[in-house]
């Protein structure tokens, strides 16, 4: 008996997650909070990094993240 091959459709959005302490935490906050309304999350790709300056110093990290996950139609 032949294995069925299955087909599947991925859908990537962008989100930015934020954070006062390093890209790494704004990264894993980005996908925590997506992972709490979005189901089979796959791939997380982070696609730019940048910090929020105030009077000279950093006050925000933030990191922006392609997420693919499974679409369901």
């Amino acid at each position: 008996m032949a294995k069925k091959k299955t087909e599947s459709v991925y859908r990537v959005t962008e989100i930015i997650g934020t954070s006062p302490v390093s890209w790494e935490d704004a990264a894993k906050t980005a996908v925590e909070t997506a992972a709490k309304s979005l189901r089979d999350l796959r791939v997380a790709e982070v696609s730019k990094l940048d910090m929020k300056i105030e009077s000279g110093k950093i006050v925000e990290y933030r990191a922006r993240v392609s997420l693919s996950f499974k679409y369901e139609a």
